[in-house]
């Protein structure tokens, strides 16, 4: 759903909406209130056309809370703030959640129940509806056993004790429940709607219902324009001024520029080239997120050569050592982009004992210095096992980013140069094509992405688990799975041995190298001096405009 992602940030789609552009344009005018609502429209780009606006099948959520609004909502500094919810109250064993709902409608008027909140999950867990992300209901009673077919998505844990009371069960205590009641995933959906359209449902923006500040609307399906227009029925209506933000896909950076000079869009997200030539421009704005980008490996390949190779550890290792990060940071990106320690990136989460960085307690690895010499050691060693001489990868990246090409010839240069007998071949598509190849199993090495779903390493730490949806490279290692099982079960209700936990789990996929990271994204922005207001995340829905205005 790119519209509601994770920047892809880039891919996952998490990782493209986030390259939508993203935010409000407009223009207020003192001692007028009929003019001044009326130019509160923000003008933004998006980088792909919208996918679907079915809540339940999203493949990111990263402008998601502006359209549908759960329990709770992100508010500054990733705090949780007033949603659905009017109070909460946990059982002393922390099993047990209860919610009691304020007075709210959908975007149609509907009042919105305890029961939309139920449907909405049991429709969303249901194996039948293929949630790429339904992993996150994980600790919610019966949820894992639903989404592996073992039991009826009615037997999940949650229940509406009468329309405004809704009760959550969970099998475990989940330490960053309350920050996950703000993702969009949880929101309710409206049966009534959805039983009404049918196989229609969601095919347009007049075929879905919204709970948040804004709906959707001019959307048909196929067309590269469409608005968030406010919400006349939001409960909190009183706050939002923006009364329409204007999306249109602009596939390239060059272009969207040329749309900011014109005054045609107001923030766009900047190509590590426009980064380093518009450093001293008064508009330029950076809004961090928590993402990694990566190279993912697929460990079930079709092809019985190349899933020797790349399940050959010391092959892997070589690939990680032959890059030089310092260089692909400074040089090829220039745009402030960090060097990862490991595989959770630097400023999600901080020790709850120690309150030191989780990124920075595992020193930095050795596989993130470059050596050519140790690189070429561990390429010598790793044929040697595998018994082949010369190696052909093929190397798949999205084409909707437009840091992508010079990313992808980089590491097809250096890894060449580094080691001997290796041939990179470079595939570039349509992010959606990438996920769609990515899922079926149709790659050897991708360039991907990752953002934070919440400010917790386990939003990263989720990914390399044999059952995760978003593991399509299909890495298994089963003293991994046991440290997050083990953090997410035994140790959930102590925080510093679950701390702990995370920390060897992360560890041991950094000297495994299930996957390679490469670097710690850094956005940056041109933005209109007029937008004041708009809220940003590092994880999560990172991209609130309930209180953007335009002056």
């Amino acid at each position: 759903m790119n519209f509601l992602q994770k920047q892809v940030k880039r891919p996952r789609w998490e990782l493209l909406l986030l390259l939508m552009g993203l935010i409000l344009g407009g223009f207020l005018v003192k001692n007028t209130p009929v003019q001044a609502q009326s130019r509160q429209v923000l003008h933004l780009s998006a980088t792909a056309p919208l996918d679907t606006i079915d809540l339940a099948k999203a493949s990111g959520y990263g402008q998601t809370g502006n359209v549908f609004e759960g329990l709770y909502r992100l508010g500054k500094k990733g705090q949780v703030t007033a949603g659905l919810a009017q109070k909460s109250t946990k059982s002393a064993d922390g099993l047990t959640w209860t919610f009691k709902l304020r007075p709210a409608r959908w975007s149609n008027g509907d009042k919105i129940t305890a029961q939309d909140f139920v449907y909405s999950w049991r429709r969303t867990i249901n194996p039948k509806t293929k949630a790429q992300y339904a992993y996150l209901f994980a600790g919610i009673k019966n949820a894992e056993a639903i989404s592996l077919g073992k039991t009826r998505p009615q037997t999940l844990g949650i229940k509406a004790l009468d329309d405004q009371t809704l009760e959550v069960q969970l099998d475990r205590p989940i330490a960053y429940f309350k920050i996950l009641m703000a993702y969009p995933l949880f929101a309710p959906q409206n049966q009534r709607v959805v039983k009404k359209y049918g196989s229609k449902f969601a095919l347009t923006s007049s075929k879905q219902v919204y709970s948040g500040p804004f709906k959707i609307t001019g959307w048909s399906g196929n067309n590269n324009t469409w608005q968030f227009t406010k919400n006349p029925y939001y409960w909190d209506r009183k706050k939002v001024k923006l009364q329409k933000i204007k999306y249109s896909v602009v596939p390239d950076s060059s272009t969207s520029y040329n749309l900011y000079q014109t005054g045609k869009l107001d923030l766009i997200l900047l190509s590590s080239d426009q980064v380093r030539n518009l450093k001293s421009s008064p508009d330029m704005r950076h809004y961090p997120y928590s993402m990694m980008y990566f190279i993912k490996y697929n460990f079930q390949n079709s092809n019985s050569k190349k899933k020797k190779i790349l399940n050959n550890k010391q092959l892997r290792l070589a690939i990680a050592q032959a890059v030089n990060r310092r260089e692909l940071t400074q040089k090829v990106l220039g745009d402030g982009s960090l060097i990862p320690h490991g595989f959770v990136p630097q400023g999600l989460a901080n020790d709850p004992q120690s309150g030191k960085d989780f990124a920075q307690q595992q020193k930095r690895p050795i596989w993130s210095k470059y050596n050519a010499k140790q690189a070429r050691s561990h390429w010598r060693k790793g044929l040697r096992q595998t018994g082949y001489h010369k190696v052909q990868l093929t190397l798949l990246a999205s084409s909707d980013e437009a840091d992508n090409k010079m990313v992808t010839q980089y590491l097809k240069a250096q890894l060449e140069k580094t080691l001997p007998g290796l041939t990179i071949n470079l595939r570039q598509m349509p992010s959606h094509s990438v996920e769609q190849a990515q899922q079926a199993g149709r790659f050897d090495l991708a360039l991907a992405a990752w953002g934070a779903d919440f400010n917790d390493p386990i939003s990263f730490l989720q990914i390399p688990l044999r059952k995760t949806a978003y593991n399509t490279g299909k890495y298994a290692n089963s003293q991994y799975d046991h440290l997050i099982n083990q953090a997410q079960n035994a140790d959930a209700n102590d925080p510093h041995k679950r701390w702990q936990d995370l920390l060897a789990a992360n560890k041991l996929l950094s000297a495994d190298q299930g996957f390679t990271p490469l670097y710690q994204n850094n956005a940056n922005y041109l933005q209109k001096k007029k937008i004041h207001g708009i809220i940003h995340n590092t994880a999560g829905t990172q991209w609130n405009y309930k209180t953007a205005y335009l002056k």
